[in-house]
């Protein structure tokens, strides 16, 4: 009797198992983003494991270009520069067309892969989606303060070297949509209308799937004019800072 106790109770304990295997393989198989083995895809949802995902794109520069060639994503190869502390070796320019339509203003910045890879995401599944819900029309350019820029956080003369040191950050400061009317960070997060302020909440929470950092007027006066977006690696724990 007790032998067929045992039997009975490791045929339940396997199918147990048995199920969550299934259950475990159909989630990873519709969901891979949400997992933090599976490769990157640029065209998936956002899902959990996104953001740390594209942070690590950081220590693999062709790896990063060949997912957004594979994603259609149009751009050119900043030369390395800088020195010291303030070496970039994986900016790009994007460049509207193919996959992503949204220009940056000035069109010349080169931030890091994975910011470009985050931007692209960023476009796609929360910028013009938000865009249409609360402003009416797509968004066609995003103005910004640059990139690039060999200093300390805070422009400090000691202390953290900033993300922006390597090109791996950027700062936001205004949206217009096609028919040429400006939301701006400055004008709009708290004088705006209320569709252009859910507008600007929105794309600023969503970047925060996306971005190590996510900085707005919410964190102090020196963004009331931008949102600050970087890809700090953080180590294995992959947290993020969105305020």
């Amino acid at each position: 009797m007790r032998t067929a106790k045992a039997i009975v109770r490791s045929l339940v304990v396997l199918a147990i198992l048995a199920a969550l295997a299934v259950a475990g393989f159909v989630f990873v198989r519709d969901r891979p983003q949400d997992v933090p083995w599976t490769p990157l895809d640029l065209g998936q949802p956002i899902g959990a494991f996104t953001r740390q995902k594209l942070v690590a794109l950081g220590e693999d520069f062709p790896r990063c270009r060949a997912l957004l060639d594979r994603a259609g994503v149009d751009y050119a190869v900043k030369p390395p520069r800088g020195e010291g502390k303030c070496v970039q070796e994986d900016g790009l320019i994007p460049e509207p067309g193919g996959a992503t339509t949204v220009r940056l203003r000035p069109a010349s910045v080169a931030p890091s892969c994975p910011v470009v890879s985050a931007l692209a995401i960023w476009e796609w599944q929360v910028v013009q989606p938000a865009a249409r819900k609360y402003l009416g029309l797509p968004i066609a350019d995003i103005g910004h303060y640059g990139s690039y820029s060999c200093r300390r956080m805070y422009g400090a003369s000691e202390g953290k070297w900033s993300e922006h040191a390597t090109g791996n950050a950027i700062d936001i400061a205004s949206f217009t949509t096609e028919d040429g009317k400006t939301v701006s960070v400055l004008d709009d997060w708290n004088g705006g209308t209320e569709d252009q302020q859910a507008f600007l909440r929105a794309v600023r929470d969503g970047a925060c799937d996306l971005f190590a950092t996510v900085l707005s007027p919410d964190y102090n006066s020196a963004h009331a004019n931008h949102f600050h977006f970087d890809q700090a690696n953080r180590g294995g724990m992959g947290w993020g800072a969105c305020r």
